[in-house]
């Protein structure tokens, strides 16, 4: 699944396509990939056409682009990616992609014409035109609004914004297993089950430790090697094990090169030699090393 340094290498390659852009023509080709949006798929591609778009933004993995607006913007195209979903930018004449749901065709001022496709093989992602509303956090702050969809997705740790010291003091309140936490959305967003066994095993965390538990400075720490972790792939272009990932330019990312602990299991720990172990964690699986990462 899509996390954070996925949709954050979307969100860079799609802004110097589309801010500034105008769209032209909008074509829902399944209506299943407008299911969040609140109308008809008539109605979605009528919210598009003839709006000026502004740069791209991102919480968590939700993304969106506002459109422009005399006062303040109050609408976006909002895209959330799913399991599958990818948006790609291609010349007006180039064929579908196999899995193409929605064609946007958008013309920028010094661009000229593109294409945008959303392409979702398994049809979990969907695209939608939201309202902007206050977050929760910055009420009252133009430059902050949200998605209507997104209003309860916390910031991430690479947020400038981000608070640190607050992050800490609710995940312990939480009295929850640490790796729960960490996929808490409502807690801190955009980390993900690779993301987030790659910080444990960075920070000899126990992805079963209670937050309850954990110290104050082993917390910090902990979130340190989140941002390290997310900073390291997202300058790998993300992680791609199949082409359910790409970027707008078809590309994989490179970061499952580098996994110490996530689907590693039986391989030796790099830092101490013991093998990796997996272990069924909803409905997923937890990887970490049984000797490095012990309960403190």
């Amino acid at each position: 699944m899509p996390e954070l340094p996925e949709v954050e290498v979307v969100r860079l390659g799609l802004a110097p396509a589309v801010t500034g852009a105008v769209v032209e023509a909008v074509t829902v080709l399944d209506d299943r990939a407008v299911k969040r949006h609140d109308g008809p798929s008539e109605d979605f591609a009528a919210a598009l056409v003839g709006a000026r778009l502004l740069e791209p933004r991102r919480r968590g993995k939700f993304l969106w682009v506002p459109i422009a607006d005399p006062d303040a913007p109050s609408s976006a195209p909002l895209t959330h990616l799913g399991m599958s979903g990818q948006v790609l930018l291609r010349e007006r004449d180039a064929p579908d992609e196999r899995h193409t749901r929605i064609r946007i065709d958008v013309r920028h001022p010094d661009h000229g014409p593109v294409r945008i496709h959303f392409a979702d093989q398994r049809l979990f992602g969907s695209m939608s035109v939201d309202l902007l509303t206050d977050a929760r956090d910055a009420p009252g702050e133009t430059e902050q609004r949200l998605p209507s969809q997104a209003v309860h997705i916390a910031r991430d740790p690479l947020d400038p914004r981000f608070d640190e010291r607050a992050v800490i003091a609710a995940m312990r309140r939480k009295r929850t297993e640490v790796k729960r936490a960490l996929l808490d959305q409502t807690l801190v967003s955009g980390i993900g089950n690779i993301y987030a066994d790659e910080a444990l095993w960075a920070a000899r965390v126990h992805p079963r430790q209670s937050t309850a538990t954990l110290s104050g400075p082993a917390a910090s720490r902990l979130l340190d090697e989140v941002r390290i972790v997310l900073e390291r792939a997202l300058a790998q272009g993300g992680t791609s094990f199949d082409a359910q990932y790409l970027n707008v330019n078809g590309e994989s990312g490179y970061f499952s090169r580098s996994l110490n602990a996530y689907g590693q299991q039986g391989l030796p720990c790099p830092r101490c030699g013991t093998p990796i172990v997996r272990e069924s964690f909803m409905n997923r699986g937890s990887h970490f090393c049984p000797r490095c990462q012990r309960w403190s």
